[in-house]
This record gives structure tokens, C-alpha cells and sequence, in this order.
């Protein structure tokens, strides 16, 4: 430890040494006033680039900043210094006399129900705070290890702690450590780098399920070798159905396995999306029923032939769902529907069948949305990719299911192919990239070779364009490039109405009023505040009012910062001056965004 007992840190009086790791030291110190708090001391050199942002800060700095709520430890002062030549930063945040829910457990394994649940829910609590941020935070390393209990208060007391691997939800994915992270709290998703709100809920039901049964689910015990070795193992083994069964706690139920299972769930959009909705089904609110854990394959019904299954075709409104971004529709119509409709007039006039376009913006702009309901627009069949559902570990393997999933696609023609995260199936193949993704990368290009004439048309979906190979997005390939930013009025009117209709709503509430409220709001936020002043009226047993709705809005703020909203504007700029340099090359159908 660089500073011992009585020793002074910047002003503050060290108390007792704590904890050295790989980066910081941790100790427990008296400030001026004679009060104890914590503090954490970072060696600048030995930090990683991936722990500071695009300025320059320490991201695990930048986020104890926003600390603010009863379930997180309170941010007090930060500052530098320089010791033994290196340069040091540290931070200070109030100090909670405690144990870890992990030496509990160690200490006495036989955590009762209803004690799961006030865990659970304070944990809960805390990321809601975290995830709802301005610019949301996501912790990254939820454990019992991580949770700090009160011992002068009670569980609905417990602080979430240890910052160290938080990300802002709008940063570039990054692969966990392994040897530093505890993998079967971790969401398949988040062994390949991506983080969400979704993963953060997935390891508190792991952690749900370690109170409940005293051990991890899917654990296995093996050895650590090979990164790759151990991810696979793991990996496969979530393709087993979680095992949940009943035990002799008596007030445990249904509801709650099923809540469990569903938190669980292999995939990211079969779990909860929000800590608010996982909440209202721990308390019973949101009745939640029994489902699979496992991976789907591009379709949840078996395949007779080992195959990847037919596609269905999508039925609905189309871009009639749609409220507000005219102009794009339109944009889009011109240029993609039609030629698609009408291939044999486009041809006729030697303009090219599109193989594909690219939807990108901030996240919760509504692109896996809008893609869904293109292909009821346009009437073809809908392949929808997750890069989880043919990303694999194995040699060959995912070349193996990109070459077979194009396959299908053909044989069920004309077929939509959607691929959310695209990103992560086709990175930019520079030094640093593996093998394997880039393989999966010259497949890609491979099979997306006149598709359009094959009757199929590519989709990918991204939060980070500038993440993609180049290559994927030349001409001939993912060729058109759509912005989806945050919903205009008319948008925000349409989704408000949306959210209610199937509530109890009040009657004459004024839709405008409230799409003028939310300017700047992205279509998650708009679900996040019905859904909090409907659970306000469900505690009053009253309908959602006005109030009820302006009070919501008023408490929570937008998803976007003035500052992403400029940077995902600089992408487009970006984007589209990459489209203006295509054009220069040879004429096309386009257009500018």
C-alpha cells in the first residue's frame, strides 16, 4: 500500500489501509472534521484505455460524480497528486460500516425469501437510478460481492458498490476479464463485449437465483485455460433449460421462479427492459409467466430438417404505424420499397435491385421497430438476427451460419434479413481484431453478392456505424444509409397514445401538451414515463391522469444529453459525406441523410 495508517492522502487522515488492486487502493479515512468516509486512490499508468472516455477522464471517476441516491454510495470530493514520480487521482464518497452480501453468505447461507426480494429490489432501485441517468450508466459487475449491507440498518438499506467496470451506455463495447469478473453472473451478450440495461438485469437474477438455491446458475467447475475454451463451455451449457425447483421456503411461488427465469432469459429482448418493470413483477404487480431460458434460433419453433426455420411473413400497418418521420418514409419508399416491389421495372431501366441499407442513431430511437415495420410495408418474409444467434467460438462455425442463414433466406425469397447489433457480427478487420471475426467479416461480403436479384434484403441496425468494416458498407452492399434519431412531435404524440391505449387511462388527456414536454425524449423514455405514472396510479387505485404523466416527465430526465445528441449529429454528418464520395465514383439510386 502506497500510504500507511496515520498518513495523510490530500487532506484526509488515513484511518486503516483497506484493499490493493490490479490499478487502485482503497482505504478508510478521517476528513477535517473528523469524519469517516472512503477513499480510492487510481494510478494513472496502470490504468487500461478503455477505462477512461473520449476526453480523457476515468470513467469509474466520472460516474462516483453522479452517485446520488440511497442505494449508492455518495459522491464527496475528488482530486490528483503526485507520489514517487506517477501520477495519482483519487475520490472520496461517504463510508457505510458493513458487510458484502458474498461474506454473508459465506457466514450464513440461508437467506430467506422475503429477504431476497428487499435485495433484490434496493439493487434494483440503484440501477434504475443508474440507467436513467442523462447519459445512462451501466454497472457491469453486479455480485454478491458488489453488494454492501448496512449493519446498522436494514436490508432495503444495502449500498451497490465497486465502479470499476461501469460504462456509459453510448460507449463502445469492450470484452470482460475474465480473471477479474465472476463469468456466471455475466449475460451471454456480455462475454463478447456488449453491455445494456439488460445485462445489468440479467446478474441480478443470477444473483436471485445464488439467494435462493446457494449456488450459481449453470455453474460448472472448470478449471480456467483458454479464454475462448472456458466461454464455450459456459456458453454451451446455457443451452441447457435453467433448472428451478421448488424448496421448503414456504413463502416462495411461482411468480417469483417465473420472474427469475425470465430475468435469465439467453436472450436480451426476452428478459425484463427496464429495473422498474423487474421491480412490479417482484412485488406481484406484473404477472409474469413461465418461459424458456434458452437460446432462440432465428424462430422459436423447431426446425424439422436441422434448418434455420422458415421466416413468418409480417403482417400489420407498415409505415401507417408509423406517426411522424415523413420525410424519411418517404426517402425510404422512393428508394428502397419500390425497387423492391417492382424489381422487373427497375431492371428494365438498368437501375439496381438495393442488396441492403444500414438503420443508425442513439439507442431507443425505435431502428428494430422501424425495421419491423418496413417489412409489413413492403410484404416480405422477416429473418430477425441477433449476432448472439450466429456468432460461435468454433472454427468455421459462424462462417458455417451466416452461409446457411443466407441459404434460407433464398429458399423462402423474397425475405427480409434483419440484423440488430451489426457491429458486433462484422467489425472492422484492422490489427487488433481476431481472426474469427474477421473471417465472419469476408463471409459476409461473400454471401451479400447480388442478393437483391436473389430476392433478399439485408437490414443491419447499429449504435456505432463508424464500428463497421468499410467494406460492408460500399456500394452494392449495406449501400443505403438511414438516420433514426429521436421522434419528432407528431412521433412522440403517436407513442404516447401507443403506450396508453390498452390502460386505464383518464379521458381528455392532451397529447400535444405532453409530446411538447418531451422534446429531445427518445421512444424508451416515453415508455419509462408511462410506465412510472402508470404504477403511481396503480398505487393510488386511480386512472393515469395529466398529473400523473406532467409528474412523471418532470422525473425523469431525457436519455440523451445535449452532448450525444451533437456527437450522434457528427455521425450522420460523417455518414453522409462517406455517401457523397460514393456517389462520386458512379451515379446511383440514394439520397442524402
Amino acid at each position: 500500500m502506497l500510504f500507511a495508517k496515520k498518513e495523510k492522502i490530500a487532506e484526509y487522515m488515513v484511518l486503516f489501509p483497506h484493499k490493493q488492486g490490479s490499478y487502485a487502493e482503497t482505504y478508510r479515512v478521517k476528513d477535517n472534521a473528523g469524519k469517516t468516509v472512503f477513499l480510492k486512490l487510481i494510478c494513472l499508468d496502470r490504468l487500461k484505455r478503455s477505462q477512461m472516455d473520449g476526453h480523457g477522464n476515468i470513467i469509474e471517476m466520472e460516474v462516483a460524480k453522479q452517485l446520488c441516491h440511497h442505494n449508492l454510495c455518495k459522491y464527496i470530493d475528488s482530486g490528483k497528486l503526485i507520489q514517487g514520480g506517477r501520477q495519482y487521482a483519487w475520490f472520496v464518497t461517504e463510508f457505510v460500516s458493513g458487510e458484502t452480501l458474498s461474506q454473508k453468505l459465506i457466514r450464513d447461507n440461508n437467506i430467506s425469501v422475503y429477504d431476497m426480494k428487499c435485495i433484490a429490489k434496493s439493487v434494483l432501485s440503484a440501477l434504475s437510478f443508474l440507467h436513467n441517468r442523462p447519459t445512462p450508466i451501466i454497472h457491469n459487475e453486479i455480485s454478491a460481492q458488489n453488494v454492501l449491507l448496512n449493519l446498522t440498518g436494514t436490508m432495503h438499506d444495502l449500498k451497490l458498490i465497486d465502479f470499476g467496470n461501469a460504462r456509459f451506455l453510448d460507449q463502445p463495447p469492450i470484452k470482460p476479464n475474465l480473471q477479474e469478473l465472476n463469468p456466471f453472473y455475466l449475460a451471454p451478450e456480455r462475454l463478447s463485449g456488449i453491455c445494456s440495461v439488460q445485462s445489468d438485469l440479467y446478474a441480478v437474477g443470477a444473483m436471485m437465483y445464488q439467494l435462493l438455491y446457494n449456488e450459481l446458475p449453470w455453474f460448472i467447475d472448470m478449471p480456467y485455460k483458454d479464454r475462448d475454451d472456458f466461454i464455450d463451455a459456459i456458453l454451451a451449457e446455457r443451452e441447457k433449460e435453467l433448472k428451478l425447483y421448488q424448496t421448503e421456503k414456504f413463502d416462495l411461488d411461482e411468480q417469483l421462479l417465473n420472474t427469475i427465469s425470465k430475468a435469465l432469459s439467453y436472450d436480451s429482448e426476452d428478459r425484463f427492459q427496464t429495473a422498474e418493470e423487474f421491480i412490479m413483477a417482484i412485488d406481484g404487480v406484473k404477472k409474469i409467466g413461465r418461459q424458456s431460458t434458452k437460446r432462440k434460433i432465428l424462430s422459436e419453433q423447431p426446425s424439422p430438417n436441422n434448418n434455420f426455420t422458415t421466416p413468418t411473413r409480417k403482417k400489420g400497418d407498415g409505415f401507417a404505424a408509423i406517426a411522424g418521420m415523413d420525410e424519411l418514409k418517404r426517402q425510404m419508399v422512393e428508394e428502397v420499397i419500390k425497387p423492391l416491389r417492382e424489381p422487373e421495372e427497375y431492371q428494365r431501366y438498368g437501375i439496381t435491385i438495393p442488396n441492403g441499407m444500414l438503420l443508425y442513431g442513439p439507442p431507443g430511437c425505435g431502428k428494430t421497430f422501424f425495421a419491423k415495420h418496413l417489412a409489413e410495408e413492403v410484404g416480405f418474409n422477416f429473418f430477425c438476427i441477433t449476432p448472439a444467434t450466429l456468432k460461435s467460438r468454433y472454427v468455421n462455425a459462424t462462417q458455417e451460419n451466416i452461409a446457411r442463414m443466407f441459404k434460407e433466406a433464398e429458399e423462402n425469397a423474397p425475405t427480409i434479413i434483419f440484423i440488430d447489433e451489426i457491429n458486433e457480427l462484422v467489425p472492422c478487420r484492422d490489427g487488433a481484431t481476431h481472426e474469427m471475426s474477421k473471417s465472419a467479416v469476408n463471409e459476409m461480403l461473400a454471401q451479400m453478392d447480388k442478393t437483391g436479384e436473389k430476392g433478399i434484403f439485408i437490414i443491419g441496425a447499429t449504435n456505432y456505424p463508424n464500428a463497421i468494416d468499410p467494406a460492408i458498407l460500399r456500394s452494392g452492399r449495406l449501400e443505403k444509409k438511414y438516420y433514426i434519431g429521436v421522434p419528432d412531435i407528431e412521433a412522440r404524440v403517436a407513442l404516447f397514445k401507443h403506450c396508453l391505449e390498452k390502460r386505464p387511462f383518464d379521458f381528455g388527456l392532451d397529447y400535444e401538451e405532453l409530446a411538447r414536454l418531451t422534446e429531445n425524449y427518445v421512444s424508451a423514455d416515453i415508455q419509462f414515463i408511462v410506465n412510472n405514472a402508470a404504477r403511481s396510479a396503480l398505487l393510488a387505485h386511480s386512472r393515469i391522469t395529466m398529473e400523473l404523466l406532467r409528474q412523471a416527465i418532470t422525473d425523469t430526465s431525457p436519455s440523451l444529453s445535449a452532448r450525444e445528441l451533437s456527437k450522434y449529429e457528427n455521425i450522420r454528418a460523417e455518414m453522409a459525406g462517406e455517401l457523397r464520395k460514393a456517389r462520386s465514383d458512379r451515379p446511383r439510386i440514394g439520397f442524402n441523410t
